[in-house]
């Protein structure tokens, strides 16, 4: 009989592997041990996130399982350069594509222009002449700041000394043909009671790129369209003049791309004139 009690107070088989001193003591000290597992839990759930793309987030942290917060990584370039182009097109907005820039505006569309040309990087149109085609309008030029239509160069001057009001602006490139044409929609005064002359001129050039960036453009003629009324009147094409009577200056003219992509272009002049170029 003595035998059989003592076969009692035998420990389960299972328990010796499932059970641990903890889970002893536990039950022993119903309230307290729990509650210091419970302070340390937090810090046991500071952890560092790996995102499912691949980036090493921030801490976690979190004053209870449901309550966490991740600290974001820096944005990506794309999105940075996106930001930073948005910055310039503000800049130049309202600008009248330089025409009613300030000195202050002057300063701030550089300044914008830069950081897109940083974060763009150098360009080489070398391994990508097609960005360059299709139709380009211009939305701002610090040249135009000085109410000249010829820019950095010599130009007629706009509501001075000639009633001319300019319209929009173009670039019409082919990268295939090499053609290059300067497209500017104007208004002409004419006597009262005349209302004003539309007319479209195009400058058309061929160009060639020089090194990775620049390019050289030729000037070959200019055409003229009356537009409205007389839009059907025939165009009027004035011819280049020969060399020996052409200035020097007329014939050609350089510039750098400094930054290019699907929607936006950026131009340097040979004189320091900044464009900016959206396509259309």
């Amino acid at each position: 009989m003595a035998s059989s009690k003592s076969c009692l107070l035998l420990p389960n088989p299972t328990s010796f592997s499932h059970s641990s001193p903890s889970s002893s003591s536990a039950s022993s000290v119903p309230r307290a041990f729990p509650s210091a597992l419970s302070r340390r839990r937090p810090d046991a759930r500071r952890r560092l996130s790996l995102s499912s793309d691949g980036v090493k987030r921030g801490p976690v942290t979190g004053s209870s399982l449901d309550e966490v917060s991740v600290l974001d990584p820096p944005p990506r370039e794309s999105e940075l350069l996106a930001s930073l182009k948005l910055k310039l097109l503000s800049a130049v907005s309202g600008l009248n594509r330089g025409l009613a820039a300030s000195e202050e505006d002057l300063k701030k569309a550089e300044a914008a222009a830069k950081e897109v040309e940083d974060a763009g990087g150098l360009v080489d149109l070398s391994a990508d002449l097609d960005k360059l085609q299709g139709q380009w309008k211009l939305i701002y030029s610090s040249a135009f700041s000085a109410r000249t239509l010829g820019g950095s160069r010599p130009g007629p001057p706009t509501g001075r000394l000639l009633p001319i009001t300019l319209g929009q602006v173009f670039q019409r490139i082919d990268v295939m043909s090499k053609d290059f044409d300067n497209i500017a929609e104007l208004k002409l005064g004419a006597p009262w009671p005349l209302p004003p002359v539309e007319v479209t001129a195009t400058l058309a050039h061929k160009f060639e790129l020089i090194g990775s960036a620049k390019i050289k453009i030729t000037f070959e003629k200019t055409t003229v369209k009356t537009m409205g009324n007389l839009s059907q009147l025939p165009p009027i094409e004035i011819p280049r003049l020969p060399d020996a009577l052409r200035p020097p200056s007329t014939g050609s003219g350089e510039f750098e791309v400094t930054y290019l992509d699907s929607d936006v272009r950026i131009t340097r002049g040979d004189r320091a004139e900044l464009r900016v170029f959206v396509i259309s």
